[in-house]
């Protein structure tokens, strides 16, 4: 009996934990599989964009680039998120500013750069608003404004109505700037020193140094006019920084932008340039009416500063040839043989190899490091590549030490287009505190996944629907470096008082870019980029100034049905979008690329299309 009763207890137990053990696997399914439902309910088409135009439902189905029919997957936080705003500061619509203001650059404003001191330019540097002076309103586009052409089309046009401005067509009619041609401006592609155009001046210099080797890969032009040179350069791989002043010759940047080139406003004057050292493989001046012998030196100093080891120096224009110019550029052959005798004497001091002057060129290289260079006249900062608001100094800046002298300082950089994923020196050395060689690589495969999901969430960047794009917080430059296939170029942007400065890693990638504070405007005319790309910025800003002004700068800067993307928590996206919901903004806010479990959501946002009237009154 007692064998008998004490089988049954056994058969008893494994009957019991036969049914806890069915009864926990029923469970798990249960929830697997509700995890599942509710994950699939809650992820986004994986083929959608946002497209709007005025006039078209924000809710209504799109079409992808193959014309078939997506809807768009909208999260609505609005009732679940309350974020504490400042109701005194709320304005529920921003009405459009005067039309005075349309091609209003805030500080670049020619009625408040007459207050600054004319010696070395500085009036005509950045002079912004004070607070009380920033405007609570929306820049109005001309009358009859129409969206600019794609490239590579607008390379050669551009609309007369986005940019009425006639003077240059006049003013250098002879040197083929810019032709008015019925209702477009045409670009010639000619200079002050290239009447014959600049691919054929681009091509007199590739006959002096290696231009498409793929080891000149940046390039700067300084006192750029319509920004031709840059313009011819990028069909031999080469990526120009262009600039000059808002001066007499009007518009003249904005022109560039129109065409689809890189352009800012900016002049050497009394401050350093927005770029870090050692930056360009090549520096241009044509005519650029800089006095590079003046102030000991200076200017050719900064540009010695932003250009890398052994990059070249051009220089067209006067003093060069003034033999056979002389008389046409109304001076004495004194004067002009002691500029130039002055220009070989500073690049003497700063090291420089004079390769070759021909005919109208002068070529200069620096070299590739400082061994055997007078060392006296070295800058004693530390940090060469703090650059905003930072006077000019009379000085060297110093090359990285090298063992031997035939080492690049710095390191050395792989040909275009191998040095757009390579790892930069900078990381590779360990020159920017906090970040290495894993993280860089990390952060390229993570763009491969990013730039697949905004091809969904916005029309594809192949389309060319988007020729100008501006990243405000660019980081390592991941974003330009994945784009780089497209028919587009990025304005890398780095906060200036951010706790680590990767601009010079940008650069090294062979790719473009300027330091800003993002609490002040940017130095472009208005309508000049058409997509914006702001990540983790507002939470940079949030507390350093008032992100309705940041808000209102990317409205100044952004063309008429330009798209934003905004990647931040979801609190902060919501604020943001309550803000441009009063700005003719259309917007909505998807998942992150990895699902709808991470918690850094995306605000992707629409300008509309809108015009100002024709009337025009003049400031007050």
């Amino acid at each position: 009996m007692a064998r008998e009763y004490s089988g049954l207890q056994m058969h008893h137990q494994l009957e019991a934990k036969r049914k806890r053990l069915t009864w926990i696997l029923g469970v798990s399914a249960l929830c697997i599989l509700f995890y599942v439902l509710g994950a699939w309910q809650t992820t986004p088409s994986s083929q959608y964009y946002l497209y709007t135009r005025v006039g078209c439902d924000n809710n209504s189905a799109t079409s992808d680039s193959n014309g078939s029919n997506q809807s768009l997957t909208n999260l609505d936080f609005a009732s679940h998120h309350q974020v504490a705003l400042d109701s005194s500061k709320i304005i529920s619509q921003f009405p459009p500013c005067d039309m005075a203001y349309s091609e209003y650059t805030p500080c670049q404003d020619k009625v408040r750069g007459r207050k600054f001191d004319r010696d070395m330019m500085k009036y005509r540097e950045r002079h912004c608003p004070t607070k009380q002076e920033m405007l609570l309103c929306l820049i109005p586009a001309p009358p009859k404004y129409k969206t600019p052409f794609k490239w590579p089309q607008s390379r050669d046009y551009a609309w007369y109505d986005n940019i009425p401005h006639k003077e240059l067509s006049i003013e250098k009619a002879v040197q083929n700037w810019i032709q008015v041609e019925g209702d477009r401006f045409r670009f010639p592609g000619g200079g002050t020193m290239f009447p014959r155009g600049a691919d054929a001046y681009i091509d007199d210099i590739g006959e002096l140094i290696p231009l498409t080797d793929g080891n000149i890969r940046t390039a700067v032009d300084t006192g750029c006019g319509v920004a031709s040179f840059g313009a011819y350069l990028l069909k031999r791989n080469i990526l120009t920084m262009s600039f000059a002043p808002r001066d007499t010759h009007e518009a003249q940047v904005q022109f560039a932008l129109e065409r689809g080139v890189p352009a800012m406003i900016g002049i050497i004057g009394s401050m350093r340039l927005p770029y870090p050292a050692r930056a360009f493989d090549l520096a241009h001046c044509s005519r650029c009416l800089i006095p590079w012998q003046n102030n000991e030196g200076l200017y050719l100093m900064e540009v010695d500063r932003i250009l890398r080891p052994g990059g070249y120096w051009i220089l067209s224009g006067p003093p060069i040839n003034w033999k056979k110019y002389w008389r046409g550029w109304e001076r004495t052959k004194e004067d002009l043989k002691q500029e130039q005798d002055a220009i070989e004497n500073v690049a003497r001091r700063l090291c420089w190899k004079k390769v070759t002057e021909n005919n109208d060129l002068a070529i200069w290289q620096k070299p590739i490091n400082h061994v055997g260079c007078v060392k006296e006249v070295m800058c004693k900062s530390e940090d060469p590549d703090t650059a905003w608001y930072r006077s000019l100094e009379a000085c060297i800046t110093p090359l990285p030490q090298v063992l031997s002298s035939d080492e690049v300082a710095g390191g050395e950089l792989l040909k275009w287009p191998e040095r757009a994923f390579a790892v930069p020196p900078r990381l590779s050395r360990g020159s920017v505190s906090g970040l290495g060689v894993d993280r860089f690589i990390e952060d390229n495969e993570q763009w491969k996944d990013k730039i697949a999901h905004y091809n969904r969430i916005i029309a594809p960047l192949r389309s060319g629907r988007y020729r100008n794009i501006m990243d405000m917080n660019a980081y390592l430059g991941g974003f330009a470096a994945a784009v780089t296939k497209y028919p587009v170029w990025v304005m890398n942007v780095i906060p200036a008082h951010i706790d680590y400065d990767t601009l010079g890693v940008i650069y090294e990638r062979g790719l473009i870019g300027t330091y800003q504070d993002w609490c002040e405007a940017f130095s472009t005319y208005p309508r000049t980029y058409d997509l914006i790309h702001a990540s983790g910025l507002f939470t940079l800003y949030q507390h350093r100034c008032d992100i309705t002004y940041i808000l209102l700068e990317m409205d100044r800067i952004l063309r008429p049905e330009g798209s934003v993307i905004f990647r931040d928590t979801v609190e902060l996206l919501v604020k943001i979008k309550s803000i441009t919901d009063g700005m003719r903004w259309k917007s909505h806010i998807v998942d992150h690329e990895s699902g709808p479990f991470n918690p850094e959501k995306i605000l992707v946002a629409v300008k509309t299309y809108w015009t100002g009237e024709a009337t025009k009154k003049k400031p007050t």
